[in-house]
């Protein structure tokens, strides 16, 4: 019989009352809580907390604080993104971030998922998909991002979106739900 850690990791239905679990996010909150009371004047030691906290910080990467998450270790930043003020990362499942992505503040993204029968909701099932940010996306401010969304490279999410379906390379959508409104011409 798997754990209820186990079933979490596998993307299927699980319940949070699980030790290991339990014990990953006080770990999380410990580790988010030094980050984000950390001193301006020892950008060092941010630094380190955050590659402590995270599964991997690329290169010239950064996080603005306040910065929030469950677990930290299912999140992946690449080299030379950036992570503006008020990010909220539920990451249940993993999260990766691509090269070079400017996120901008206020900005959620959303792995957790619930069940949508009330009877399932009530006894605390919840489960989780992965979320990926290709290279070079920039996510304008307030942009949610839902549970198993993937975003092309290059592509543009205009403020306020909440992207609820993947979206292709080298796209700008806007919106609820976010929708391309144009293409843009390939990098250089």
């Amino acid at each position: 019989m798997r754990t209820m850690k186990e079933r979490m990791l596998a993307g299927d239905l699980y319940i949070a009352d699980d030790p290991e679990i339990a014990a990953d996010l006080d770990r999380a909150a410990r580790l988010t809580e030094r980050f984000n009371t950390g001193s301006a004047d020892d950008p060092e030691g941010r630094l380190a907390t955050l590659r402590e906290l995270l599964g991997s910080l690329g290169e010239s990467a950064w996080v603005r604080p306040p910065f929030q998450c469950d677990y930290g270790w299912q999140t992946h930043i690449g080299p030379r993104s950036f992570v503006n003020f008020n990010a909220v990362f539920l990451d249940v499942a993993r999260i990766t971030i691509g090269a070079d992505v400017q996120i901008g503040p206020n900005v959620q993204l959303l792995t957790a998922t619930h069940p949508i029968e009330p009877a399932a909701r009530r006894d605390k099932w919840e489960s989780a998909r992965p979320i990926t940010i290709g290279d070079n996306v920039w996510l304008g401010g307030g942009v949610i991002v839902l549970a198993g969304v993937s975003i092309g490279d290059n592509t543009v999410v205009g403020a306020g979106a909440v992207v609820t379906r993947d979206l292709p390379p080298n796209v700008v959508a806007v919106g609820n739900p976010a929708r391309p409104v144009r293409t843009l011409e390939q990098a250089i």
